[in-house]
């Protein structure tokens, strides 16, 4: 089978050719740039638990350590805290600031040695031909030449050529929000805590009296956000650095601490969504599938779900000959996801930004507004939670022997210190991105005990024996416990993360079922056959 090409080296195209890697399937990454990436320290991103964690396991290296996790947040209304979160604490997860170019570049440093992936420097996209059994792309410049791939995915950014190409219509809003953006060395009152800042005392121009966010990062860096008002008014140096000096004086309580200004930049944010994410064996992710960024939420954090969650269901069909529903699902599941939290933001928009409104007056709306940015900073509620496919085409059909648990059908499963097949503890994660569906027993006291004195006792001989058995390759897992699971609950877990089902016991129909379905169904009779046929 041929290659698949990605169009695109940012950080979701680079995501993408690494989880194909990891699953055995070659790609060839089109960067129409010379390789590198210029740093900018005001161009960052959030990564949550689960896209921080895709990272860390598809790079080896620690996100931690190249960004900073926030120790914690706190929302505030002038000069009133409105709330308030030590992430050690709670059991919420700590969100991972970072910049962008350090991420881009640890994607890069994995991608050098992988032997599955080729990297075609200053290369432009122009033409994208489809057959029936493959694509071929034509790219222009000094290494211009014709492109043979299975699939292709364009992960090309707000201006795709592949969705151009396509003909995909991209509709939506522009400019629904701008931030000034500074990246500067300062210390601040509140040490590796994030903050919100709505309507300072110190300033009164713009909607709603003003806001302006601060985000940390390593060596004592912080980047600064200051919601412009509606417009296109310039942004001139003098106007940033006064901006600058009187936020670091109000949060400080006197006059302007040293700073050292490292960036400055306008970020602009647009709300789009394109009507569709995949033509035939051409398939969109990233921003150039959707643009969202409103009101706290991250546009990349979805991006790199795109590449987790197409990454598993292309090597699939690579290895196995074409499945259209499965393929298929990546549409359903991912825009489905990004049109909920797009639709969640249209909506919030109006009432946090809609100025001197009589409802800002009512009692309580002011804690309610600050709830729901905070809600979009923290990656919570309908405007930063990440969703869940419960809504799935891969979803099985109802089971005789569900059983209940905290995570609910369709949802990022939780993080469990697991037993592993040969014997070793890892976390649960870990196992995760390798294309293979995981199946978890909770048995609670194996801990204790070395493998080989219970994988042939009890219920065990009887489960591999229904794993064995399963429409698609599976690696058996142990856990301790399991959050809301009883005693012998058996969970079906997608390669991307995302529970299937959680079954009362050992039900081998019911878990081939449940498999089958994640699978998209039966496999078309003969299509593994003819699809490898068409690739010769």
């Amino acid at each position: 089978m041929d290659p698949v090409i990605i169009v695109g080296a940012g950080p979701v195209g680079l995501t993408l050719a690494l989880a194909l890697a990891r699953q055995e399937v070659p790609s060839v990454v089109l960067d129409e740039g010379p390789g590198k990436d210029e740093p900018r320290p005001a161009r960052t991103i959030v990564l949550r638990e689960d896209t921080a964690a895709l990272v860390e396991r598809l790079t080896g290296f620690s996100a931690a350590e190249a960004g900073r996790r926030w120790a914690g947040w706190r929302s505030m209304r002038r000069k009133q805290v409105m709330r308030a979160v030590t992430f050690e604490e709670t059991e919420q997860s700590a969100p991972l600031h970072i910049a962008q170019h350090v991420l881009t570049g640890a994607l890069r440093a994995a991608l050098a040695g992988e032997r599955l992936v080729n990297i075609a420097t200053d290369s432009r996209l122009d033409t994208i031909e489809q057959e029936r059994s493959g694509v071929t792309a034509h790219t222009r410049g000094p290494k211009g030449t014709w492109w043979r791939g299975s699939y292709l995915v364009g992960c090309d950014g707000p201006r795709s050529t592949v969705r151009k190409l396509q003909d995909i219509r991209f509709p939506g809003r522009t400019a629904v929000e701008r931030h000034a953006v500074a990246a500067l060395r300062v210390e601040l009152p509140w040490p590796d805590e994030a903050l919100l800042h709505r309507m300072p005392p110190w300033r009164t121009s713009g909607p709603s009296g003003g806001e302006v966010t601060g985000r940390p990062l390593p060596d004592g860096i912080w980047r600064l956000d200051w919601l412009l008002p509606p417009g296109k008014d310039l942004v001139t140096p003098e106007v940033l650095v006064a901006r600058v000096r009187e936020t670091l004086a109000g949060w400080t309580g006197g006059s302007t601490p040293p700073y050292e200004l490292l960036d400055t930049g306008v970020h602009t944010v647009h709300h789009r969504l394109a009507r569709r994410w995949r033509a035939r064996r051409v398939f969109l992710a990233g921003d150039a599938a959707h643009l969202l960024g409103a009101l706290g939420t991250q546009g990349l954090d979805e991006g790199l779900r795109d590449a987790d969650n197409l990454a598993w269901k292309l090597a699939l069909a690579w290895h196995h000959g074409p499945h259209e529903a499965l393929l298929d699902s990546y549409q359903a599941e991912r825009r489905g996801i990004v049109a909920a939290r797009l639709r969640a933001a249209d909506q919030a928009l109006p009432l946090l930004r809609g100025g001197g409104a009589l409802r800002s007056y009512v009692p309580g709306s002011a804690r309610g507004h600050d709830a729901l940015l905070s809600d979009g900073h923290l990656g919570q509620g309908a405007l930063g939670a990440a969703g869940a496919y419960d809504r799935s085409p891969l979803a099985p059909p109802p089971l005789e022997g569900e059983a209940l648990v905290d995570t609910p059908p369709g949802a990022q499963i939780t993080d469990v210190r697991v037993t592993a097949e040969d014997g070793t503890f890892v976390r649960l994660r870990d196992r995760l991105g390798r294309g293979a569906l995981l199946v978890v027993l909770v048995a609670p006291g194996t801990g204790v005990w070395e493998r080989r004195h219970w994988v042939s006792a009890g219920i065990m001989p009887r489960l591999a024996a229904a794993v064995t058995a399963l429409p698609h390759p599976a690696e058996l897992l142990v856990t301790e416990s399991y959050p809301g699971a009883a005693a012998h609950t058996v969970l079906l877990v997608r390669p991307d993360g995302h529970l299937v089902t959680a079954l009362n016991g050992v039900r081998p129909a019911d878990l081939y079922t449940a498999a089958e379905a994640t699978l998209g169904g039966p496999v078309e009779a003969g299509a593994e056959a003819k699809a490898t046929a068409g690739s010769r």
